[in-house]
């Protein structure tokens, strides 16, 4: 993005803003296209959402048990076989991507905000507040990440006061306390650069307040990187989702997550190895969608970067 067309200018007028503005949006957009991973990525993407969101139309519940029916092979009637306890493996796996999916964007979601207001802090006040706010991201990029998430998931759900034992608040809160330090020093860093800029300078010559110089005038200018650094978090979320919930820290059955889905599977991996194919190549798909999609974002905003698709 251009600061020429996110930020006040005598210059131009405001019409000619808006049309400075749509052309630079337009060619965003042209760019973007043209990566042909990426366009592919946003249908494959919007696909996996649609069957979480449509999984209530299966025939079979995601909870109820059918002894019965336990580790039958994929048929007909089960397309992806059933688990040891009779549940369709299918459903399952498609209530499990509403929760997968929805943990990876809400802890995106806090942890961005949270790494955007340090950062913003950081980088446009300097001084002691800088050293202040970057002494304390630096000493949570040192913690050990799956230690400390397994260590806060397993004493969140240890306070009765909470009553989240078996909510994925937990693992939100978990995630987004632990991933929002690259945000934080990408926005400090894009921070330090364009305070420099004119811009800036004509609105602390014109007596323009802090807090509007910071959202109005500097932060709109971050968009870009932002919004590139979003689609790796959602990915690192998904799989950190998956992680916990393997080694059973993370959501907990019988809700079902593709992470858990794949605990349950490694017990029968010789006997019935259909349990761990749909959830497995679901959580791939999905963290590999979203990592083009960054890709095409990053190439789109940056003029400089050579298209490779």
């Amino acid at each position: 993005m251009s600061e020429l067309a996110l930020s006040p200018t005598p210059a131009l007028s405001k019409t000619e803003r808006q049309t400075v503005a749509r052309s630079l949006t337009q060619l965003t957009l042209r760019r973007f296209l043209r990566h042909r991973l990426a366009v592919f990525s946003i249908g494959v993407l919007l696909l996996v959402a649609l069957s979480a969101l449509l999984a209530p139309l299966s025939p079979y519940s995601p909870t109820e048990q059918n002894p019965r029916e336990n580790l039958r092979a994929p048929s007909a009637a089960h397309w992806f076989g059933t688990d040891d306890l009779g549940r369709d493996v299918l459903t399952r796996t498609l209530y499990g991507g509403r929760i997968s999916l929805t943990v990876g964007l809400l802890a995106t979601v806090i942890s961005l905000l949270m790494g955007i207001v340090v950062g913003a802090l950081a980088g446009y006040f300097g001084g002691w507040i800088d050293n202040l706010l970057m002494r304390i991201t630096d000493a949570f990029l040192t913690l050990p990440t799956l230690f400390v998430l397994i260590l806060i998931s397993t004493m969140l759900r240890d306070m009765p006061a909470l009553n989240l034992r078996n909510s994925v608040v937990i693992v939100i809160i978990v995630i987004a306390i632990l991933q929002w330090m690259w945000p934080a020093r990408l926005v400090r860093g894009e921070f330090l650069s364009l305070k420099q800029r004119d811009f800036v300078t004509a609105a602390h010559a014109t007596g323009v307040g802090h807090g509007r110089i910071i959202l109005r005038h500097i932060l709109p200018n971050t968009v870009n990187v932002i919004t590139v650094q979003a689609t790796l978090l959602v990915a690192f979320s998904i799989i950190t989702e998956s992680g916990l919930s393997y080694l059973g820290f993370g959501v907990q059955p019988p809700t079902p997550s593709w992470g858990n889905l794949l605990s349950t599977a490694q017990v029968y991996a010789l006997r019935a190895p259909w349990l761990m194919i749909l959830p497995g190549l679901m959580i791939f798909i999905t963290s590999m969608a979203v990592n083009f999609i960054g890709d095409g974002l990053r190439d789109a905003f940056d003029p400089f970067t050579k298209q490779t698709s």
